[in-house]
């Protein structure tokens, strides 16, 4: 069976999740604690980012290239357009956020997390035992400094620079999506997961698997309170509420 390894609310791990629920894609999920995962990821990848697919040996790394290995295997519903023009703007626009945009947006966001050890534990840690969250809250403080520059997160104007992406990403998605509802042409694409995961790490839908758990810690709120009532916000809830086939994240085999 095919098997994913991921974080919980990573929204490269939250593409391929939706992925596999729109095509309803048989396979087993693994969430992996950051830092903890990183002998395990690498051993298998020689690298140690998320998500993983494995599928018969085969190991599939990044959120694009396990896309394009599900779209070209389970090709219901499509999710890249065929007319070409609509592909490449689709790709394009994927491509910016999981290279460019996406990163910046979470500088801010593993700010905030990191300013609550206990609250960056239960985001992360949400599939383990209350034991072994807390332990994992423990050593939140000795990995933040690697969390920090590993995500390039330098100092208070990385932090800004990250607010400032998700506006402008914010902006672009409402003006983008005014005129049929979706970003590139008039279906949904890949674009429309691309970007609605990467805003939802800000957003947090309600009853999505990005959904914030509560109470939310004060600094995580501020944050999402700066793009609460933005109508590119609006877009997000509501590509989650008509879009996202699942209402939260589960761990092991999949429901259908």
């Amino acid at each position: 069976m095919i098997e994913l390894l991921q974080f919980r609310h990573s929204p490269y791990n939250e593409k391929v999740r939706w992925a596999l629920d729109l095509k309803r894609v048989p396979h087993r999920r693994r969430s992996l604690l950051p830092g903890p995962h990183m002998a395990k990821v690498k051993k298998l990848t020689r690298q140690t980012a998320t998500p993983v697919l494995i599928n018969d040996g085969e190991v599939i790394t990044g959120s694009a290239c396990i896309l394009d290995w599900l779209e070209a295997r389970y090709p219901e519903p499509r999710l890249i357009p065929a007319a070409p023009d609509l592909c490449a703007a689709a790709m394009a626009l994927q491509r910016e956020f999981d290279e460019d945009i996406t990163p910046r947006i979470r500088c801010a966001v593993l700010d905030a997390l990191l300013a609550n050890r206990r609250y960056f534990a239960r985001i992360f840690a949400e599939a383990e035992s209350p034991l072994s969250r807390g332990f994992y809250a423990c050593i939140v403080p000795l990995a933040a400094p690697l969390v920090r520059k590993g995500n390039g997160i330098s100092g208070p104007a990385a932090v800004e620079e990250g607010i400032a992406a998700a506006h402008a990403a914010l902006d672009r998605a409402a003006t983008q999506a005014a005129a049929t509802g979706f970003l590139v042409g008039k279906e949904f694409s890949i674009a429309d997961i691309t970007v609605a995961a990467a805003l939802a790490t800000v957003v947090r839908p309600e009853n999505s698997p990005m959904y914030a758990p509560r109470p939310v810690a004060p600094a995580f709120a501020a944050l999402m309170a700066r793009f609460a009532r933005h109508p590119g916000a609006d877009w997000v809830r509501e590509i989650y509420a008509k879009r996202r086939v699942a209402s939260a994240d589960f761990e092991g085999t999949s429901p259908y």
